[in-house]
């Protein structure tokens, strides 16, 4: 075996070694950052629940405890972001490993704005009050829990790549879409006969508001999954 030949097989063989720890190094970092953002959904999804028995309830320091936990959340999605972008400056990935990067970093960014309405319920309740409400909040409770199933069932697609699941989830935003205009009208039709009441009725439409957008969220990270997939870009609310 000539001399050239033997270094070109061991320089084969070392790019060999070497691009199978960059693949393995490149593999265990995306499944840290997978990680990191289910946590964060995970508290974003504890944050939804506690922001509506706080309503329920009328719980003033159990909303406050969600506005307050607000920045741990944002602070995750800053941890994530951060670390996507070193992924990407180190490995530079191509194809499906970017995408796969650019999906988590959407998907963060959708799980922070559900957080965000999660806040912005916790502080209807404190505007609200302990005002006594002017009806029961059995429907509004109705519509959080399937909000908050199609959140746990979208980000269940994402994490298991599921495109079935993805695009069941999406399908419940048009039930959502439902509720939320029968709950508006139902809402605003007391305002007449209750002018005193005006506030909380307000506060009450903008929670419906908040659900309904939760949803979106959901229905944008199925889509994500989609293209996550597939590498097609499709409107799951069509």
């Amino acid at each position: 075996m000539t001399h050239v030949l033997k270094v070109i097989l061991q320089e084969d063989s070392d790019d060999g070694v070497t691009n199978l720890s960059t693949r393995s190094n490149f593999d265990n970092n995306l499944k840290q950052l997978n990680e990191l953002l289910l946590n964060m959904a995970s508290q974003t999804e504890k944050a939804i629940k506690e922001a509506m028995l706080a309503l329920i309830n009328q719980d003033m320091e159990q909303a406050k405890a969600v506005i307050d936990g607000d920045n741990e959340i944002d602070d995750m999605e800053h941890e994530i972001h951060d670390k996507a972008l070193l992924l990407i400056a180190r490995e530079s990935p191509v194809a499906t490993d970017l995408r796969k990067i650019n999906v988590a970093l959407k998907v963060s960014s959708e799980v922070e704005r559900m957080a965000d309405m999660a806040v912005n319920i916790a502080k209807s309740a404190i505007h609200i009050g302990r005002e006594k409400h002017i009806t029961e909040i059995v429907d509004i409770h109705k519509m959080m829990e399937i909000a908050l199933e199609m959140v746990t069932e979208s980000i269940t697609a994402f994490y298991s790549e599921d495109i079935s699941l993805a695009q069941r989830c999406a399908k419940r935003d048009d039930q959502v879409d439902k509720m939320f205009g029968s709950l508006i009208q139902e809402l605003l039709s007391f305002i007449p006969h209750n002018p005193n009441s005006t506030n909380q009725i307000i506060q009450l439409a903008f929670v419906c508001r908040f659900i309904e957008r939760i949803a979106d969220h959901s229905t944008n990270i199925a889509e994500n999954v989609v293209y996550l997939v597939t590498g097609e870009r499709i409107n799951l609310n069509d």
